[in-house]
């Protein structure tokens, strides 16, 4: 994924938003299979680390063409 201008900047803070929200909900429920659910979460955090990293690379890139 890179991100290439301000829409898509936005789109991806918001789905961000709305991952970190889902990983924060999957910590509070209760472990039923707890492998599945320890599986589900890492890819979670994964994927919300690599849209913090884009985010990141796209913000600081932005910052020094201006």
């Amino acid at each position: 994924m890179v991100i290439k201008d301000l829409l898509e900047l936005e789109t991806t803070k918001d789905k961000l938003r709305l991952l970190e929200e889902r990983y924060e909900a999957s910590r509070r429920e209760p472990d039923g299979d707890s492998t599945i659910k320890q599986i589900s979460r890492h890819s979670l955090k994964q994927m919300i680390n690599r849209m913090k990293e884009e985010i990141i690379r796209y913000e600081s890139h932005a910052g020094t063409t201006k």
